[in-house]
């Protein structure tokens, strides 16, 4: 009861005397150096720690809900596919997602592995077809447009595609783009590859490079021609005002839809991506708390030598009247303190380092002439970044506990120093 007292008071309630001791040692002389360096090192060591695992945790933060939103943004919350090759009741599917609470939108599309050549080279691609009126149903595409107009993206010729991809071909606003599928047509000379060309009509940039690089966008009625499904799509993708209600909303559309039909949530479709991203941010806490628990440990280390260096004082404060509990307090107060200054700067180091990471990645690239972040690896063209306060205030709290959890054994050794003992061969 007695400790747990002693740890539990603030600040302002340790006497003049207390905090006139504690900072003294806190100021080391000649002889005690060493002992000084490795309380900085403890003190370094937490902010470090501190200001680590907030960056990082705010990086991995910002990744998943960017990466989220730029894979949700170009596909539907819940996709609905039918057993056969294509679905065909699209209309009465789209009707009954509509019917939905909380569905803002449902869309045809159609999906094919194309290959996509110019003069100058060749690369594979994804064609999808969509409605011209439809496009308004993703923002980030629609928005994402760099060059051209949405209001050539009609009829049966023309084509948007993804800024990297035209670099990739060699290709401008205003080219044609040959696309050809390994799904031909027979002939009496046999099978015979579909080979078409669209004039490009507008090149977009998403953000991410798995869309820039790769995909075609054609009208609805250009792709049906093209991959000859008549009246047929791939999908239906229904858009949600709230993402956390794609799983209930699958569960209601399967329900309504007949037999021949699979419904998926985004969730389910993208499970495994997400999912190791949480499972690498567990990890990466943990393995970063470890500095912290490093830097507490030097606490401890830093203290107990200071204790020993500290015994002939200690009995001598003993005799003039200082009570255990006062020598106690201070040394944990001694102790808080490198805790607390570490965590602090740790804080404002972590918090000023995440809101200027991208500056601070783009002057490296200059310097080292190294590509950080690389966006064909990572899918991102930019370091997302996303600061959560109660993560940030959790990471500060944990520190400080560990701060004073490890100044608890040093001070009670130093409250059980006996004045008789210690002065006995003074």
């Amino acid at each position: 009861m007695q400790l747990t007292y002693f740890c539990t008071r603030p600040f302002f309630m340790f006497s003049s005397v207390e905090r006139l001791i504690a900072f003294r040692y806190l100021r080391a002389r000649r002889k005690e150096g060493f002992i000084s360096v490795i309380a900085g090192f403890s003190l370094v060591g937490i902010a470090l720690g501190v200001a680590t695992l907030i960056v990082v945790m705010s990086v991995m933060n910002g990744f998943r809900t960017e990466l989220l939103g730029r894979i949700l943004g170009m596909n539907g919350h819940v996709t609905v596919y039918a057993y056969e090759p294509m679905l065909h009741d699209y209309d009465a599917v789209i009707t009954k997602a509509k019917e939905i609470e909380g569905v803002t939108a449902a869309i045809p599309i159609v999906d094919g592995q194309v290959m996509a050549t110019s003069d100058y080279a060749s690369s594979g691609a994804l064609v999808r077809g969509i409605r011209p009126e439809d496009v308004a149903t993703k923002p980030m595409l629609k928005q994402g447009l760099i060059e051209g107009s949405w209001d050539e993206f009609t009829g049966r010729e023309s084509a948007v595609i993804g800024e990297k991809l035209a670099f990739k071909l060699g290709l401008k606003l205003g080219d044609n783009i040959t696309i050809i599928s390994p799904q031909g047509r027979a002939t009496v000379m046999g099978m015979v590859p579909r080979v078409k060309a669209y004039k490009i009509a507008g090149l977009f940039k998403v953000g991410m490079f798995e869309y820039d690089s790769s995909l075609i966008l054609l009208p609805m009625e250009a792709a049906q021609v093209y991959f000859m499904l008549g009246n047929a799509v791939s999908a239906v993708e229904v858009s949600l005002e709230n993402i956390d209600d794609a799983y209930d909303v699958a569960g209601v559309l399967g329900k309504q839809l007949e037999a021949g039909h699979r419904v998926f949530d985004w969730q389910r479709s993208n499970g495994q991506l997400f999912g190791a991203l949480q499972v690498e941010r567990n990890v990466m806490f943990l393995i970063l708390t470890m500095i912290i628990l490093v830097a507490a440990f030097n606490i401890i280390s830093s203290l107990i030598m200071l204790v020993n260096d500290k015994h002939r004082d200690i009995a001598i404060l003993r005799t003039m009247g200082l009570s255990k509990g006062s020598v106690m307090r201070v040394f944990l107060l001694a102790g808080s303190t490198i805790g607390v200054l570490g965590t602090l700067a740790g804080g404002l180091l972590g918090l000023a380092f995440a809101l200027n990471i991208e500056s601070i990645r783009q002057f490296l690239q200059k310097l080292t002439g190294a590509k950080l972040f690389p966006d064909e690896i990572y899918f991102l063209a930019t370091m997302p970044v996303e600061i959560r306060n109660g993560e940030v205030a959790a990471v500060i709290v944990m520190a400080l506990v560990l701060s004073l959890l490890a100044t608890l054994y040093p001070s009670w050794k130093a409250a059980r120093v006996e004045p008789a003992e210690a002065l006995r061969y003074e």
